[in-house]
């Protein structure tokens, strides 16, 4: 599920390179749905046994010392327009990844961090963004558990989207009639109805009982929003 904020959410460009250092189960699962999007993915692991694992699902898999930046760049890690470092429990080569990234200059750089101050100190020595897996996850499963969403995924700067059921005040109106955004605070991405194909939303797109919306926006607007949508 979290691998969607690498592909569906944070769209890369299709076709761009990424680098995914620390192929266990949440590296894995990113560099796995990267590739299925079109993506070259080359996958980084200090083991033996998770390289031979992928070494036929991603376009490259090597058994490298990723806290050596002089290794990574004969690699050609330097190439790659994106790094995503998903290295689990081991908090000090986590960190001299993301100075050897930093080292190499690569321009996007993504960290799993298992605690806050893990995140802070990644931030502080280069990394741009910082996923907590643990704390997203939970968050994200209330949420669903609630009923309020059929799905959900909150990003660090207090942006949310949303798939929900249609809330009664949109029913049988249009976008521009039902004034989503200047009532809510939310924008209406997009519009699926049962049988139908997926239409984005615009002014003139008419909500029905049944429909399930995409919605965007600050996250505690989304919540408010999906929360008038609640079926009980």
């Amino acid at each position: 599920m979290l691998a969607r904020l690498f592909t569906e959410q944070f769209a890369f460009s299709k076709g761009d390179s990424v680098v995914v250092i620390g192929l266990g189960r949440f590296g894995g699962a990113v560099a796995n749905s990267l590739m299925q999007l079109g993506h070259d993915v080359m996958g980084i692991d200090r083991d033996a046994e998770p390289v031979h694992e992928w070494a036929d699902l991603l376009t490259h898999a090597v058994q490298a010392d990723s806290t050596n930046a002089m290794t990574m760049r004969q690699l050609g890690v330097a190439d790659f327009a994106h790094a995503i470092v998903g290295i689990g429990g081991d908090l000090a080569a986590s960190l001299m990844t993301v100075m050897a990234l930093t080292e190499l200059e690569i321009p996007d750089i993504w960290v799993k961090a298992m605690t806050p101050q893990h995140g802070k100190i990644a931030e502080r020595i280069g990394a741009h963004h910082i996923v907590y897996p643990e704390a997203d996850m939970g968050e994200r499963v209330a949420h669903l558990i609630s009923g309020r969403m059929m799905d959900y995924i909150e990003f660090e700067d207090g942006f949310a989207i949303a798939k929900i059921h249609a809330p009664a005040a949109t029913h049988d109106l249009t976008l521009a009639a039902s004034a989503v955004r200047e009532k809510f605070g939310v924008t209406v991405v997009g519009i699926k109805r049962a049988h139908e194909d997926f239409q984005h939303g615009k002014p003139n797109s008419i909500v029905r009982p049944g429909d399930l919306l995409i919605v965007s926006g600050p996250t505690k607007k989304v919540e408010a929003f999906a929360a008038s949508g609640r079926r009980r």
